[in-house]
């Protein structure tokens, strides 16, 4: 399944930069456009992956907000 989040991409002298606004922790920072959003979306993967599993022994609970 493909997933989609938001991206905040901006051009910082000659490099481009951005982060995700739905994966807290997931940025960087390339030369090109094409380059960054390649760089976020493997840094969405990486993080994604190491949060699907719990630590052995946690509590896993649902929460209101």
């Amino acid at each position: 399944m493909t997933m989609e989040y938001r991206a905040v991409v901006l051009k910082k002298g000659g490099w481009w930069v951005g982060w995700l606004m739905d994966i807290p922790g997931v940025n960087a920072q390339e030369r090109t456009k094409e380059k960054l959003v390649e760089s976020l979306k493997i840094g969405a993967q990486d993080l994604l992956a190491l949060n699907a599993q719990p630590p052995k022994g946690a509590l896993i609970e649902k929460i209101a907000v």
